[in-house]
């Protein structure tokens, strides 16, 4: 794998594939969270863990989909598992938006009294017009920062318990195209010293700072963290590109789409990797970047900054 640490990202769709679904180990006993789970990527790695025998919640916003979406993974599952175990399926009210609902939603789970083997920080938002959270924050580095970190953090004595755990990260190549500096603190919500693409590449790259930083925390522990950019994939997450780039346009990207994009099931084979492979824990390959599928390359020199990366730890905790 160390060949392919220097490798531009986009080449990696020219290499065999490391992963399959084939590859996925038994997870019975295991208890996993999915951010988002309800649509795309999420949905795709819900289905593959609960379908190798794992108990997963939804961690999801709207509980009327989250709920559709669990009665139709019953019936995906038994379809392409059908020899495999009942699928054991729940909601969890997860509003990334909104930091104190975020640390209710932890509670709620730590409640339960499970253990947690692996958090999947799968949900998010991308070029989305500019707003503000509930907490008065920026909203993508809001949901896709934010969000996560309060409810990793809370979630994550739990998960320390229940080791060898895991945490999957998901960020972007896009984590490249941040605003100058990488993450401008001192205007994060001044709309003018951002455009709606700089500012979903902000908070793809705190997701790397953030995976870092926490993989650093966690070294001496059996907890490990990757980060992973999941590629070209088919899903809900583009919603917002009418706004950017106009209703032309965007039938042209729907076409790329269409005949380039990977499918939400072959895009999360990459997750899912670092979310179950042996070699995660075999090799401890903590605290590395995955791009397609399942290979390793070094993210920006921004995301291999330690100083930036405990900055914004600093600054997530004060928030």
């Amino acid at each position: 794998m160390s060949s392919m640490k220097q490798l531009a990202y986009w080449k990696t769709y020219f290499t065999p594939n490391r992963f399959s679904n084939d590859l996925i180990p038994n997870q019975t006993g295991k208890v996993a969270i999915v951010t988002g789970a309800n649509t795309g990527l999420g949905y795709a790695t819900m289905v593959a863990l609960a379908g190798h025998g794992a108990h997963v919640l939804l961690a999801c916003r709207n509980k009327e989909r989250a709920l559709h979406a669990i009665e139709k993974a019953k019936q995906d599952i038994k379809d392409k598992y059908p020899q495999g175990p009942i699928p054991n399926l729940e909601f969890l009210e997860l509003d990334l938006n909104d930091m104190s609902q975020c640390k209710k939603a932890a509670n709620e789970f730590l409640d339960k009294g499970l253990p947690l083997h692996l958090l999947v920080n799968n949900s998010g938002i991308m070029t989305t017009p500019f707003a503000l959270s509930a907490d008065g924050i920026e909203q993508q580095f809001a949901v896709n920062h934010m969000g996560h970190f309060i409810f990793t953090t809370a979630l994550l004595d739990r998960i320390k318990e229940s080791q060898p755990s895991r945490i999957v990260v998901l960020s972007s190549h896009s984590h490249e195209r941040p605003v100058e500096g990488g993450i401008d603190f001192d205007t994060l919500n001044d709309e003018k010293m951002s455009t709606i693409v700089s500012r979903y590449g902000r908070s793809k790259l705190a997701n790397v700072l953030f995976g870092k930083a926490l993989a650093r925390r966690l070294a001496d522990t059996q907890v490990y963290v990757n980060i992973v950019h999941p590629g070209f994939v088919a899903t809900e997450l583009q919603r917002h590109n009418k706004d950017l780039f106009g209703p032309f346009v965007l039938g042209i990207l729907g076409a790329i789409t269409a005949c380039m994009a990977m499918t939400p099931e072959v895009g999360a084979l990459t997750q899912l990797y670092v979310a179950t492979s042996p070699e995660i824990e075999n090799k401890d390959l903590r605290g590395r970047y995955f791009v397609p599928i399942a290979n390793e390359i070094q993210p920006s020199a921004y995301a291999q900054d330690e100083a930036l990366q405990e900055k914004l730890w600093a600054f997530s905790e004060k928030l």
